[in-house]
This record gives structure tokens, sequence and C-alpha cells, in this order.
């Protein structure tokens, strides 16, 4: 594979000093799509009440212009990652920037809020497409060791850095101009993209001429978990016992069994071939990032909520509030762990970054109304955010290492789909846990203060899972240290 992907790197840049030149663009490819998929998750929250203002959105309404996007992303991302696989990665990639960015144009032009709700749903689908494709990219470019560590280093780095920038980017936008530039923006950076990914990409044929895509499995687990996103969706607003959130809940399981059973005893061509999960590395660590998911996910919302209701602080004051989140979190990220990989097992990496944080998000949930930003926001921050760049890079490089090429996309579908699914699930949780108080800032905190305790408890639980991981062999990590 080593030799291949480097012949491939000097055709496309010339020479053999350009290989180095040649794949810091494919990471570069990778990372840039993954950055606007994530920063689109959170990015509209700031300019909700302008949208609908605008728009003329009522309350029921305007929550579909963060869920439409989430639905679809959720629900297609297996059928995505396993676009790539059958269709050809460069192909697949290319089209789901495509997607991203032609609905981002059309939502930034929208002039009715069906209109607006409906290109979201269209940029969850250009997401969940693109989303697993910047990683197969990655997980096929560079072999195993020291240069893939690197690569899903910065790869995690700049999802945590999305995820971040998203309240930031969204404050400063809606303070300065208009709530349409925040989709307008991933417009000239989809193209630019899409131009160097057609340059610059190996084409490759994939698997569609000789299987088939597995339509009845796609149906199953798309329709499976929309549902069961909806459902959780509906939660928050309705109450678990509601009948729209015990329908949709059903209906969801039941669509996922029937996609088991497809994919174990029908599909000539399964979606996610069930083989995968007799790798202890897929099977636990996928558990690990659903749990991890659950909680470093919704913990924005929170954060979010009390920097604002409970602090006062005015939106662009609340993103950058979380800048020190992102300078740590890039920082252990994208340097320290990388370094600490080629020494430490990854899974005691996972087991102490999730130990870490677990004590971070214990000091935050002894926040109250006075504790103010360097005691109630800013310590937690770096120790939770130390520890989440501690295990972010692990947890990825475990799901995704020994798994043929040829596999590539399902497996990064699969990852990219527990990882949505948790913390659709984790905050629909949380939020329960926290309650519903509304009077005092002292009521807020206490609540907020629930839901991160939780998270604590729930980053224990992924150090159990962790610690069920395979052991790095003697030989990897000899070949590691070496590379």
């Amino acid at each position: 594979m080593r030799n291949r992907q480097t012949s491939g790197s000097r055709s496309a840049t010339g020479s053999s000093s350009g290989t180095t030149a040649g794949t810091a663009i494919v990471l570069a490819l990778a990372c840039a799509p993954q950055f606007m998929v994530v920063l689109d998750i959170s990015v509209v929250n700031v300019a909700l009440p302008s949208i609908q203002r605008a728009l003329g959105f009522d309350e029921a309404g305007l929550q579909w212009v963060v869920n439409a996007y989430a639905l679809t992303f959720a629900g297609f991302l297996l059928l995505g990652g396993r676009f790539a696989d059958l269709f050809g990665r460069k192909r697949i990639f290319v089209l789901g920037l495509v997607l991203f960015s032609g609905a981002s144009l059309a939502g930034g032009l929208a002039n009715l809020s069906s209109l607006l709700i409906v290109a979201r749903a269209v940029q969850g689908l250009g997401a969940a497409v693109l989303a697993p494709a910047t990683l197969t990219v990655l997980t096929t470019t560079f072999s195993e060791g020291t240069a893939r560590t690197r690569a899903l280093a910065t790869w995690t780095a700049v999802g945590i850095a999305g995820g971040t920038a998203g309240n930031l980017v969204g404050g400063v936008l809606t303070e300065y101009l208009p709530w349409r530039s925040i989709l307008l923006i991933n417009v000239p950076i989809g193209a630019v993209a899409i131009f160097l990914a057609s340059r610059f990409l190996m084409a490759d044929r994939g698997r569609g001429s000789r299987r088939r895509l597995d339509v009845a499995g796609a149906a199953l687990a798309t329709a499976g978990l929309a549902s069961l996103t909806y459902g959780i969706a509906q939660a928050r607003t309705y109450g678990w016992s509601a009948p729209v959130t015990i329908g949709a809940l059903t209906a969801g399981a039941v669509a996922v069994a029937l996609f088991v059973m497809v994919e174990a005893r029908f599909a000539r061509a399964p979606l996610i071939p069930l083989r995968l999960f007799r790798s202890r590395a897929l099977s636990a660590g996928n558990v690990a990032m659903l749990l991890a998911g659950a909680c470093l996910n919704p913990m924005w919302y929170f954060l979010t909520l009390h920097m604002q209701k409970a602090l006062n602080y005015s939106p662009l004051q609340t993103g950058l509030g979380f800048l020190p989140h992102t300078l740590v979190a890039i920082v252990v990220g994208a340097r320290v762990t990388p370094w600490l990989m080629r020494h430490v097992e990854g899974r005691t990496l996972i087991v102490a970054g999730a130990l870490i944080a677990a004590a971070g998000f214990w000091w935050q949930s002894q926040i109250t109304a006075d504790s103010g930003y360097l005691a109630g926001i800013l310590g937690p921050a770096i120790v939770f955010s130390v520890g989440s760049g501690l295990l972010n890079t692990p947890i990825t490089t475990t799901v995704t290492s020994g798994i043929d090429a040829a596999d590539a996309g399902a497996a990064s579908g699969l990852m990219n789909t527990t990882k949505q699914f948790g913390g659709a699930l984790g905050l629909a949780v949380l939020v329960t846990i926290a309650g519903s108080h509304l009077a005092t800032p002292d009521a807020l905190a206490a609540d907020y203060g629930r839901a991160f305790l939780t998270i604590a408890a729930i980053l224990v639980a992924v150090a159990a899972v962790a610690l069920t991981l395979p052991g790095q062999r003697d030989g990897e990590r000899r070949r590691a240290v070496n590379d």
C-alpha cells in the first residue's frame, strides 16, 4: 500500500520531493470539508433569532433549521460511507462537496422558511456523504503508523476546532453581517476544495461495476437511524413518554433490527459487513466512541446556555469564551497526542484522557451563578480539554486500524454514525437529567451542574470500555517509533 500511494503522490506532484507536498494537500482537502461539516452543526444556533425574524418562523418550526440538518446527517451516514467503497473515493468526495456547497448557497439565498429547511436537509445529506469520505481519503492515503497517526490527529483537531468555532463564527458573523453569511461562507471554501480535489486526489474506480449497492439495507439503516434521531429530538421537546417520541423510537428500533437481519442473511453486498464486528478494536472502539460522543458533543450546548443565561454573556462574548477550549484541545490533540502515541498504547491514552476529562467535568459540575469565568469556565476547560485531546485521536485510530481498504468507507461511516448518534442520544438524556428550572441563575447553574456530573460519570464508563480494547502489538509499536 505504501509503495502504491507514494507512486500516486509522485504522479500527482511531479517529483519525489513533491510527495510531501502532495500528501499535505490531501490532508488539507480532508480537513477543510470536515471543518465545514462540524461547523454547520452549531454555527446556526447563535443566528436562530435573526433567522426567525427574517423568515417568520414560529417556535415549533424554528427547531427544524437545526434538526433538518442533524436528522439527514445522522440518517444517511452509513449509506454515505459505503458510497466511497462502491463508487470511488474521489468521485464521492467531490459529490459530497457539490451537494454541501450547493445547499449552502440555496439556504443562504432562501426567502421562505420552507426553502431554508429543505436546503438544510440537503446540506445534511451532503455532509453524510462528505464526512466519511474525508476519513476514507486519509486512511487510504496514509499507511498505518506515524504518518496516519499524525494525519488523524490533525483531522480530529480540525473537527474539534469546527465544533468549538461554530459558536464563535456564528456570533461574529451574526453581529456584523446578515444571518445569510453563516451559510454563504461555505460556498467559496467548497469551490476551492472541489478544484483542488479534482486536481490532486487520485482517481479510483471503486467496485460499483462488480457489486451492487445494498438498497434494502440502505433504506432500513437510513429509516432506522433517522427515526431514532427524530424520536430523540422529540424527547427534548415533548418528553420521553409522549406518543410521538415512543412511536419514532419504536419504529427506529424495528428498522435497525430488520437491518441487522438483512445484512446477516439476505444482502449480497452488505452496507455494513457484519464480519467487521469480529474485530474487537472496531466493536469496542465504536462503543467507546458512542459514549464519548454522548459527552463531548452535548457539552457545548450546556456551556453556551450557562454563559449566556447564568453569566449574561452576549453571543460574541460566549464565542470568545470558548477559545481556550479550542486552543488547548488543538495543541494537545494535534501535537502532544501523536508524540505520546509513539511511546504509549492507544488504550492507555484513551483511559487516561477519559479520566482526566471526567475530573474536569466534575470540577465544571461545581459551578454556581457566582463562579465567574476564571473558576467556573476557564479552569475546568483546561482540564477536560486536555483529556478530550488525549482520547479522541486514539479512539479514531483504533476504530480504523486493521481495516481493509475495500471496507474503509463502511468503517468510516459507522464511526461517524456512532459519534453523531451518541451526541444526539447524550443531549436528549442530559437535557432530561438537567431538568427545566428557568427561574433564577442559581437554579440554572444547579441544572447544568447535574448535566456536567453525568458527563463525568459517562467518561468513567469510556475508560472502562477502553480497557477491553486490544493492546498494541510490539511490532507495530516499534514500526511507529522508527517511522
